[in-house]
């Protein structure tokens, strides 16, 4: 079954990455300043990062990524702490987390490249006919790989006057063991991302009754690091948010079928048709960030969410959490 693989992470040998780039102005080469970075997960969503890695992106702002295996979702900040890598990407969460925990915590985010939420409730009912008050009356199954989607879904339901604990939720297992349970008939609702919903499309075990980025700016994913990480790599830092902005320029004048092309390395088990499919979905969507500039409004509403599900006990601020010299 073609599928993204969470366990897959090697990123060996993707792309050249010399150690030198050329100085324009200078007509001299200038070595490139090297980072140590770790992927959350492998994920679809994060297509905009690789695809910078894949155009060469970094390097033509002075960065050479070296990319650090991660061993399971949100590995990174750990590793931060201990300084295996300098650089992360993946939720604001992990900040305002152990911001929630240590009001000292060192752990800051910047750079927004996931501005909504880009999780779906795929289901066997028809869309004109569900209303997020019917999974107290379906067997429902969230993710269970990482809390934000459950958390965000939940606020979701309290703000249309649902107790989230009447979502009878199955026990957790994996998206890809969810999915084969809506096909075979064993499950009426499952909360996944691409290329799930894509592939249960294509094999016509439902359809997508929600799509959580209607919700609208939710600040899913940014880079994140330490604010001693910030002082020593502050340049470096710069130069990775600069080739994000031209990854996002780049996104608005290039397809999915593009952005495919370039990222389907990344994606060796999902087949074409799927990555196009689900790539355009996101993309139709507007979950990928116009701007590194990492969102107030969206930064609020990632906050609400982890508030109201018990995730963390007080509001985090954003300037506690976002390095905004990077904005």
């Amino acid at each position: 079954m073609g599928r993204a693989d969470q366990g897959q992470r090697h990123l060996d040998g993707l792309s050249e990455r010399p150690s030198e780039q050329p100085d324009l102005f200078l007509g001299i080469n200038r070595p490139l300043m090297p980072i140590r970075l770790t992927e959350n997960f492998r994920a679809l969503f994060y297509a905009p990062y690789y695809a910078a890695q894949s155009l060469g992106l970094y390097g033509q702002e002075g960065v050479e990524i070296e990319f650090v295996n991660s061993s399971v979702p949100g590995d990174g900040a750990s590793a931060l702490l201990d300084d295996t890598v300098d650089l992360t990407w993946g939720g604001p969460m992990r900040v305002m987390k152990a911001r929630d925990v240590d009001p000292n915590s060192p752990l800051v985010c910047f750079c927004e490249v996931v501005a909504r939420d880009p999780f779906f409730l795929v289901g066997r009912q028809h869309r004109s006919e569900f209303a997020l008050r019917d999974l107290a009356s379906l067997r429902f199954a969230a993710v269970s790989e990482v809390p934000t989607p459950w958390m965000c879904l939940q606020h979701d339901l309290r703000e249309k006057g649902i107790d989230p604990s009447r979502a009878g939720r199955a026990p957790g297992q994996s998206m890809a063991a969810n999915l084969e349970a809506l096909r075979k008939g064993q499950l009426d609702v499952v909360q996944v991302f691409e290329p799930y919903a894509s592939m249960a499309l294509q094999l016509g075990a439902g359809e997508i009754l929600y799509a959580a980025s209607t919700r609208g700016p939710t600040v899913y994913t940014t880079f994140i690091a330490t604010r001693s990480g910030l002082e020593r790599h502050r340049d470096v830092f710069a130069g990775t948010v600069r080739a994000i902005a031209r990854m996002q320029n780049w996104l608005t004048q290039h397809g999915a079928e593009e952005l495919a092309d370039v990222t389907a390395p990344f994606f060796p088990h999902v087949a074409r048709d799927i990555l196009v499919s689900s790539l355009r979905r996101y993309s139709q969507a507007g979950i990928w960030a116009r701007t590194p500039d990492v969102s107030r409004e969206g930064f609020t509403r990632l906050g609400e969410c982890l508030f109201s599900g018990g995730f963390i006990a007080r509001m985090p601020t954003y300037e506690d959490c976002v390095a905004e010299s990077l904005n």
